[in-house]
């Protein structure tokens, strides 16, 4: 039986910690990720801490193709039912970002429709590779009222987190999430299975 999606609690001050699983199996993956959500009042601060030497990315441009190499990436959305329209953020260890709108009306890829053009409002993003400690960090910084279907007495949000890893050492891609989605192939456009986030202010 397939488990339910996980939930955590973030109250201001504090932290909540995460470490992503195979996305299609729940499995341990060869190279961790760790995740900390962070509510600073105005803005939900994703940080991520990525197990890799050498980071394979190129891209610098604004909503260039980052699922192409390596990246991660965090959706969200407002409101306790599965999203039909959520935000899309990602973050190459170039500290590039992609921000856009998705549209998916039947929880999957049927019909799903991906804004690029919206640039999110106050959105802010960064990382940096520590070759030394074997690790690439990014921030990704989304402020509460950006995210689809806020409304400023909403506790309950939807979400995942999600990393891809390359490791070209000719060993496959490996796709990780907080909430596996138990598709194959790797799908992370299944909004039924984001987690659940209650904010408590």
């Amino acid at each position: 039986m397939t488990p339910p999606p996980p939930s955590l609690v973030l109250r201001p001050g504090e932290a909540a910690r995460l470490r992503l699983v195979d996305v299609v199996t729940g499995a341990t993956p060869r190279r961790a990720t760790r995740v900390e959500l962070r509510d600073d009042g105005d803005r939900l601060v994703a940080r991520f801490a990525a197990e890799s030497a050498d980071p394979r990315a190129t891209l610098t441009t604004r909503d260039a193709p980052l699922w192409q190499e390596e990246v991660v990436e965090l959706f969200v959305a407002g409101g306790s039912e599965t999203p039909r329209r959520y935000a899309e953020l990602e973050v190459n260890p170039l500290g590039a970002l992609f921000d856009a709108l998705v549209d998916s009306p039947h929880g999957d890829r049927a019909g799903m429709r991906v804004d690029t053009a919206w640039d999110c409002p106050g959105i802010t993003a960064s990382a940096r590779i520590d070759r030394a400690a074997g690790l690439w960090y990014a921030e990704l910084a989304l402020p509460w009222r950006q995210v689809p279907g806020f409304a400023p007495d909403l506790h309950e949000y939807r979400i995942n987190c999600y990393r891809i890893d390359r490791p070209g050492d000719g060993a496959a891609a490996e796709y990780s999430a907080w909430s596996p989605t138990f598709v194959a192939p790797a799908d992370f456009h299944r909004p039924a299975r984001f987690g659940h986030l209650f904010r408590i202010r």
